[in-house]
């Protein structure tokens, strides 16, 4: 199992934003009377194009925005949407406020961590999982909950859970 890196340690690989995707954000930006009012758009372009916010790609968008690196990475920081280290193939993200944790979201937790063999923010080794807790997905009626990339699996249960996974190539 590996552990996920600290945001913004060297990275061998240094990112740079595609040209198509800086002249979006320079669009967006170009649309609000401050450039960084474009920042969460920009974000989750630059998010979509990489499966994570590297630390060249916040350096980039804190030049084309007129701010500082520090303030994209609050905001990176602040958002469990944004991911701050490289993710596996499948980002499950499971609730952990107040209505999945009163109908279980702790067992399936747990029983992820057992099936998978890593802990909340870690990849397998095989970078095919990533396991994440969040603070809420917006489905408390039906929870517990969790979220593969950009799917809603609701109403969990560890044989729930199993299916799941098993479909998941």
């Amino acid at each position: 199992m590996s552990t996920t890196p600290t945001p913004f340690a060297a990275n061998a690989t240094d990112y740079k934003i595609p040209d198509k995707v800086m002249s979006k954000i320079n669009e967006i930006a170009s649309q609000y009377p401050e450039k960084n009012s474009a920042m969460l758009p920009a974000l989750h372009l630059i998010q979509d194009e990489f499966g994570w916010i590297p630390p060249s790609a916040v350096r980039q968008l804190a030049d084309a925005l007129d701010t500082t690196p520090n303030k994209v990475y609050a905001v990176v920081s602040f958002y469990t949407m944004f991911n701050q280290a490289p993710v596996g193939k499948y980002h499950i993200q499971v609730c952990r406020n107040v209505s999945c944790s009163l109908l279980g979201s702790k067992h399936i937790v747990d029983h992820l961590t057992s099936k998978l063999g890593i802990q909340p923010g870690q990849t397998t080794e095989n970078k095919k999982f990533t396991l994440s807790l969040v603070e809420c997905l917006g489905a408390c009626g039906t929870a517990p909950v969790m979220m593969i990339n950009d799917t809603y699996y609701e109403n969990l249960t560890s044989g729930k859970v199993d299916e799941i996974l098993n479909t998941l190539a």
